[in-house]
Parts: structure tokens; C-alpha cells; sequence
């Protein structure tokens, strides 16, 4: 009996089996510094960014440029990506700010009930991470993804991490702006179709950059950040 009890002992000090840590859930805010609706929703991307389980990106916008201030991050790849995932949506039209979370659905940038509704259901609903990979490699980066069941677009998307801008002009006049992960560059860099896959590519302009791997109906497959700096 004794012996038994020792056993049991020894099984109760064993580490439990770990799951596999799951990818974070992408939520990309279409924003501008020229809206006066969008400093509440900068804000919570600031908050945002310092949860490891979430993946914040500011898309900065050029449809607010003509209205008294040009955005200085703002990109053409930010309006045609918010064009992009409306179409995919079936949204009548585009608007700041807008929180699209993981590629499945989009809620109001600045609404925290919906923001937090949005990012646990997405948290549910996220695959564990293990297809994509992110490294160094002879180009610069070397994107590796594993054979597995599904189709979808690599894209690098290269971005800096704080930003402080005093605004000078526009619906945000005399304002001083705190903005994160906000989107310098992206690129898709090719295609995954199931079978394993590896990529060499230049790095995308940005002080960080991360791979997505994103269905053709716009929904994440995963996401991967370079192995070196996790």
C-alpha cells in the first residue's frame, strides 16, 4: 500500500502534457489620423498589442487624406484591403474605425463590448499554430509551411510598433496621437495549396514583420512571427 501511495505521489508532482500554444488572432483596424472617431480605437490597439495571445494591426487609410490632414502611415494597400475584405463581407461600404477580426467578421474599432465578443469568438475558433513558420534565410526571410489540408495567400506584412504624432490640421487638430503596430508595408509572396512550401523573400519595410496565411475568403489559417525574435 505504501508503495502504491508512492506512486501516486510521484504521478501528482509529473508536469501535466502540454497543449500546443495556439496562433494569436489577427485583428487589423482600419483607421486614420485625420477621423475623430478613430484616437478611441488607436487606443484599445495600443492595449491590444500588449496581450500575447492577440495579433494587432493598424491599416492607415487614404480616404481621409483630402479632408485637412494627410495621414503620414496612410497606404493604398490599407484602402484596397479594406475594399477587399467588404466585398468579402458583403458590406455596403467602408468606414473608420473598423476592426477586422481574423478575416471572419467586423465590428466597430472603438466598441470594446464588440471588440471583446469578436476576439474570443475568433479564439474559440482558431486552429493551434504549426503550418507556418517564419525565419532567417539566405533572402532575408524564409517563410516554411507544412502539408496540410487547405488553400491560401502568404502574405509578409512588416510593421512598427509605436508611434507618437502630434496632428496639425484636420478633425484631430492639436491633438497628440499614440498609435501601435501600425502597417508599414505588405505583400503577398505566394500561394499554398496543401503541400509543403518554403519561400524566401526581401524583408517588408517596418521595424517587426509577421506571415499571414489567409484563405481565399479572406479567414487566417495561421500566423507566424520570426522564430529568432519569440
Amino acid at each position: 500500500m505504501r508503495a502504491g501511495l508512492a506512486v501516486l505521489l510521484a504521478l501528482a508532482w509529473l508536469p501535466a502534457r502540454a497543449e500546443p500554444p495556439r496562433r494569436p488572432v489577427v485583428a487589423e483596424l482600419f483607421t486614420s489620423e485625420g477621423c475623430s472617431s478613430c484616437p478611441p480605437a488607436d487606443a484599445l490597439l495600443v492595449e491590444l498589442a500588449r496581450r500575447p495571445d492577440v495579433l494587432p494591426l493598424a491599416f492607415h487609410v487614404t480616404y481621409w487624406n483630402s479632408l485637412g490632414w494627410k495621414d503620414p502611415f496612410s497606404l493604398d494597400l490599407a484602402t484596397a484591403r479594406q475594399r477587399a475584405y467588404a466585398a468579402m463581407l458583403g458590406e455596403a461600404d467602408i468606414y473608420t474605425p473598423e476592426l477586422v477580426v481574423d478575416g471572419r467578421r467586423a465590428v466597430v474599432g472603438s466598441d470594446r463590448a464588440a471588440v471583446a465578443m469578436a476576439l474570443d469568438e475568433a479564439a474559440r475558433a482558431a486552429a493551434a499554430p504549426g503550418v507556418l513558420r517564419l525565419r532567417a534565410g539566405d533572402a532575408g526571410l524564409r517563410v516554411e509551411i507544412a502539408a496540410g489540408l487547405g488553400a491560401g495567400t502568404v502574405w509578409l506584412v512588416g510593421f512598427d510598433h509605436l508611434h507618437r504624432t502630434a496632428i496639425g490640421r484636420g478633425e484631430n487638430s492639436g491633438r497628440t496621437l499614440l498609435e501601435a503596430n501600425i502597417v508599414r508595408a505588405a505583400r503577398p509572396i505566394g500561394h499554398w495549396t496543401g503541400a509543403a512550401l518554403s519561400l524566401d523573400a526581401a524583408p517588408p519595410e517596418g521595424e517587426q514583420v509577421v506571415a499571414l496565411l489567409q484563405a481565399g475568403d479572406g479567414h487566417m489559417l495561421d500566423a507566424a512571427f520570426p522564430e529568432a525574435a519569440r
